[in-house]
């Protein structure tokens, strides 16, 4: 048993046009086959991707507060010029400066439309074969235990484990990392971004669920009523959701 990261959620005041610009961000397409706003690999809607992590754009009416989003992308490039490219042309979409104490680093640090932080990374090798996600990036206390959740909840490999960091991959070694990294912020709001997990076919959701509960997840009431998915919070308050299988 084991469940897999199928897509980030975004929530937004305009899910149509958030949606458009992380399709452009990303030379991905964006499909609306309901109210939400999918965005994926471009050459037909292949729902779940065997490889990408999508992103799904929920519209909701409560725009983003000023608190800093704890689960943000980082966007993969190539070399210098390329950066260089992707933050211009971002900005040219809509992408502003945000400042979140990075401080003098050699990644960028963007916004999208409506405020969800992001960063544009210099080139890396670890992230050559990602795609233009290079990773799903969790903000933590204690990335040791989330790890060891996380480890457990996925079918994704444990790659790395420190105090202040640990990262995860597909154990096929494609797509995007999901990396928890040590911060001293606490969730007060709640979470604009987080993931949606999906069993694999012959897999029951329920007992899944149940299974994440004895590692230490909780039930969370976002208002979603009797919705086919169940919301759920990681030991450290993270919220995510497992979906009902297509």
């Amino acid at each position: 048993m084991a469940l897999r990261p199928v897509h980030v959620i975004i929530k937004a005041l305009d899910g149509s046009a958030v949606g458009r610009f992380w399709a452009e961000v990303l030379g991905w397409t964006a499909y609306s086959p309901g109210v939400a706003t999918y965005v994926g690999p471009a050459g037909g809607l292949v729902w779940p991707d065997p490889v990408a992590v999508g992103i799904d754009v929920v519209p909701v009416p409560e725009p983003k507060t000023a608190t800093k989003n704890r689960v943000h992308l980082d966007l993969a490039t190539t070399s210098a010029a390329h950066q260089a490219e992707l933050v211009a042309r971002l900005k040219a979409r809509g992408a502003t400066p945000a400042h979140v104490g990075q401080g003098d680093v050699p990644w960028t640090v963007l916004a999208d439309p409506e405020g969800n932080e992001f960063c544009v990374l210099e080139p890396r090798e670890t992230y050559r074969d990602t795609g233009p996600i290079a990773a799903v990036v969790v903000d933590c206390a204690d990335p040791r235990a989330m790890g060891r959740f996380w480890g457990e909840a996925m079918d994704w490999t444990l790659h790395e484990v420190t105090d202040d960091h640990a990262t995860l991959r597909s154990a096929k070694g494609v797509g995007p990392y999901l990396e928890f990294l040590r911060t001293p912020d606490v969730k007060t709001v709640p979470d604009r971004v987080h993931l949606d997990l999906l069993p694999y076919p012959g897999d029951d959701q329920a007992a899944e669920v149940a299974r994440l509960r004895a590692l230490g997840a909780t039930d969370l009431d976002v208002g979603q009523g009797d919705a086919p998915w169940t919301c759920l919070e990681d030991p450290e308050g993270h919220e995510f959701c497992v979906l009902a299988l297509p």
